[in-house]
């Protein structure tokens, strides 16, 4: 079946990020949630000369450290960088998370994170949290922005809403499964759109998820700075 997920702007993020961190001496790099390979993160194990570890609250493939990003096992301003993809809609409290990471960072560490905005749940019990671009950037408010914006765009949204539409209708596992397919071949083709939707102004406004990165600050952004940095369509 066709995919109806696609991340734009992963790679060429995870690209910036390996070139920010490649002249540091064996730079450390923990990863958030990394029980599976994310989108585009590949291109940090390009780089040599990092050490990354991939961390999990359940052991999986790629698990080399169990542990809870509540409660992150490192001492502080221990560590480089911090990637969480598609983590932060999981976890009970994303603040406890992102101060743990503001702690655990050494100064001018950088941050990496993608969430969720408008995407139907997934993960089950599991899932908890959505973030406009604005509210995830209040999230990392103790951070210097680097780049932010919408990593899935309105495109994607769309497919993901078309599927759960047709999805509610199941009372059981063959029904869903038909349903998902017909969603899947009846709407992968909107996706083409996000190439040039994800970086419009209404495309922010829609995303199907956004990004940050940043870098350690020791002040928080005030509010009334937040909210100038609106970039949307209004």
């Amino acid at each position: 079946m066709p995919s109806i997920s696609r991340n734009i702007r992963s790679r060429e993020n995870y690209r910036d990020l390996a070139a920010r961190l490649s002249p540091l001496a064996n730079p450390l790099v923990l990863v958030v949630g990394g029980q599976v390979l994310g989108d585009g993160i590949d291109e940090l194990f390009k780089q040599p000369g990092l050490e990354i570890v991939e961390s999990d609250v359940a052991m999986g493939e790629r698990s080399t450290l169990l542990c809870d990003a509540h409660q992150l096992p490192f001492d502080d301003e221990t560590v480089d960088c911090v990637v969480a993809q598609a983590v932060l809609e999981h976890v009970l409290d994303p603040n406890v998370c992102v101060a743990e990471i503001h702690r655990v960072l050494k100064r001018d560490g950088v941050v990496y994170a993608e969430t969720p905005f408008l995407q139907h749940v997934h993960l089950g019990r599991y899932d908890f949290t959505r973030f406009t671009h604005l509210g995830h950037r209040r999230l990392f408010r103790w951070f210097e922005e680097i780049a932010s914006g919408a990593t899935c765009g309105p495109a994607m949204a769309l497919a993901w809403s078309w599927s759960g539409f047709l999805t509610s209708f199941a009372r059981g596992r063959l029904l869903r499964g038909v349903l998902v397919a017909l969603a899947r071949l009846t709407s992968f083709w909107l996706l083409w759109f996000d190439r040039f939707l994800v970086s419009t102004p209404g495309g922010l406004d829609n995303a199907s998820a956004v990004f940050f990165m940043g870098r350690k600050a020791a002040e928080p952004l005030p509010d009334e700075a937040l909210l100038a940095q609106y970039a949307g369509a209004g």
